[in-house]
This record gives structure tokens, C-alpha cells and sequence, in this order.
């Protein structure tokens, strides 16, 4: 076999590999639980701003508009500079609020993932100055990504009413489904690769104090782990764990030999952060981002027993008769 065979072959081969890595039709289940808590991130996440909403986004609060002007990418937009009034302001933070939560339980779930991403970067973007953090960062994320899939496919209130008009076939594998899912995970390791590269550059990583200096800081302090500056070899190799499981991830999280001790690592450094440091949203919204590399049989696993409770005790057996049989959510 001659040089120019080989080479034909290898490419055919790489192509054959690209085709199914993005375009293999896959079970919308891992999408559709996203969705679920993303939306329900969103949801909370932007309710918190009612508690003081005049003060965040009045064309007059702490950000006027006129101060952040100067300031913000001359290409970004807001729905925001279009509000002049608190009336308007407080109409369009509860119309907001209603997208996020039909996203969340899954009406419409097309449109409102589309209107939802608009939303989340005009609430990020009118803040971007003073208080956008990696929280909104993800949430936009994963509403962008939202948007190209069937979000709605499963445990969506869309299903339910296809179940209780009788229309219930199985919800389909979707190439759709598959980009959407693929562009999650591959910017999630991009995310983590240059926190890791990032976190390089900072001699506190390397010494292996990092993670000491994150406790000991009593801002974000919610759990008093002070008591760790007794096992200073603990708090070196949390540290520089961290720093490999960053720099690493885009690497591990593909095999299935180490893919389950990747998400395992997510989980104990997310679930830190979360309950450590007080950044409970980030570290949650940071674990409903890693579900992308649950599979679907997976989630089906896990979440079905449920959903079919759900369908059964709302739609019976899809037929409006009612069965001992759950229809599938």
C-alpha cells in the first residue's frame, strides 16, 4: 500500500471520526435536563435582582447609564437602554422572570430558550461594569447553547401536553441535540483549560498556598476551614490537584476510563466552592454544565422513574383513560 493510500485512508478516517463526533443523532434526555436547571438558575438567579432592581438597573442607579457608556463594547446591546421609567423597568423584569420559568418547566421551550438568551446577556450586559461574574458568564453560555437544540424533548411541559392530546411518540434521537451537547462540553474544557493556564501564572499556585489563602479569606468564607493550616501537605495538594484538574480536563473528560473520576473531581471542587467559599450559584451552575458529559442512558436512568410518576399522575396513560402503566415523559 503506497504513501498517497495510507495517507487518503487516514483522512477518511478523520473525517468519518469528525462526522460522528458532531453529527451522530443523539437522545435529547442530557439537553433536556439541562435545560431544566438552567432555567431554574436563570430563574432564581435574576429574581434575586427584585430586591433592589431600581438600584441595579434604573437608567439612575448605582450604574447610570451615561457612566457606563464610555466604559462598554461599542458593538454590545441592552434591552435596558430602552427603559426610561420604573414602571417599564419592573414590566420587563417580571415578563423576564415569566421566560425564565417557562424555560425551567419547559413551555414553548423553543422560543422561550431563544427570548431567555436574549434576556440573560441584556441583564449581563446592563451590569457588565460593576457586577458580571463567571455565574453570568455560564448562565449565558448555556441559554446560547440551549437555543440549538431540542431543550423541550423531555420532561417539559411541551411533552406533557403532547402526552395528554395523545400525540406522545418517542421523542426522537436529534443531530441537533448532539451539536448543541458537544458545544457545551467543548467549551466547558476550554473554560477550564485557561482557568488552569491562568492559575500558572500565580506564584501562589505553585508554592501550593492557593487554596490556604481561598479558606482563610473571611469575605468569602461560609464554612471555617482554618483548621486545614494544621495539614499543610493537605492544602499543597488540594492546590495543585486543582491546578491539574483544569489544565487536564480538556484530556481526561473524553475517555471512559477517566471520565467518571473527572466529573467526581468537578463535584468536589465545585461542591468547595460552593459551600466553602459561599459561592453556592457558581459552583451548582458549574455542575449543570458538566451534566453534558453525563450520557443520555444515564440521565434516562436517573430521571425517567420520575418523569413517568409526573406524565401518570397528570395525563394517565396519554389517552385520557388512565393505566397502571406510566406514559414516557
Amino acid at each position: 500500500m503506497g504513501v498517497w493510500q495510507r495517507t487518503r485512508e487516514y483522512f477518511n478516517t478523520l473525517a468519518t471520526a469528525w462526522d460522528e463526533f458532531w453529527f451522530t443523532p443523539t437522545d435529547p434526555a442530557t439537553l433536556s435536563l439541562i435545560r431544566v436547571f438552567t432555567g431554574a438558575m436563570l430563574f432564581y438567579t435574576h429574581l434575586i435582582w427584585s430586591w433592589d432592581l431600581i438600584a441595579f438597573f434604573g437608567p439612575n442607579g448605582w450604574l447610570p447609564l451615561e457612566a457606563i457608556r464610555p466604559v462598554s463594547d461599542p458593538y454590545s446591546w441592552t434591552f435596558f437602554n430602552l427603559i426610561g421609567s420604573h414602571w417599564l423597568l419592573w414590566t420587563v423584569h417580571l415578563a423576564s422572570l415569566l421566560i425564565f420559568f417557562c424555560l425551567m418547566v419547559g413551555l414553548f421551550s423553543r422560543t422561550m430558550a431563544v427570548l431567555a438568551f436574549i434576556t440573560a446577556i441584556s441583564y449581563a450586559t446592563r451590569v457588565t461594569p460593576g457586577a458580571f461574574w463567571g455565574l453570568d458568564k455560564i448562565n449565558c453560555m448555556l441559554a446560547m447553547y440551549l437555543m440549538l437544540g431540542p431543550c423541550g424533548a423531555r420532561y417539559s411541559l411541551d411533552r406533557l401536553w403532547q402526552l395528554q392530546k395523545g400525540f406522545a411518540p418517542e421523542a426522537a434521537p436529534s443531530i441537533a441535540a448532539n451539536v448543541a451537547i458537544r458545544l457545551i462540553q467543548i467549551h466547558l474544557c476550554i473554560i477550564y483549560l485557561f482557568s488552569g493556564l491562568g492559575k500558572l501564572q500565580g506564584d501562589f499556585w505553585w508554592n501550593g498556598a492557593a487554596v490556604w489563602y481561598s479558606i482563610a479569606n473571611q469575605e468569602y468564607q461560609s464554612l471555617d476551614l482554618t483548621w486545614l493550616a494544621n495539614y499543610p501537605a493537605i492544602m499543597d495538594l488540594l492546590t495543585h490537584a486543582t491546578v491539574f484538574f483544569e489544565v487536564f480536563y480538556c484530556c481526561l473528560i473524553w475517555p471512559r476510563l477517566t471520565r467518571p473520576w473527572m466529573l467526581l473531581g468537578a463535584v468536589g471542587i465545585h461542591g468547595f466552592i460552593a459551600l466553602g467559599l459561599g459561592m453556592m450559584t457558581f459552583g451548582l451552575v458549574m455542575l449543570i454544565a458538566n451534566l453534558a458529559f453525563i450520557s443520555p442512558a444515564t440521565v434516562r436512568r436517573w430521571v425517567d422513574p420520575l418523569a413517568r410518576r409526573i406524565s401518570l399522575a397528570v395525563v394517565g396513560d396519554g389517552t385520557g383513560q388512565g393505566t397502571r402503566e406510566p406514559a414516557r415523559a
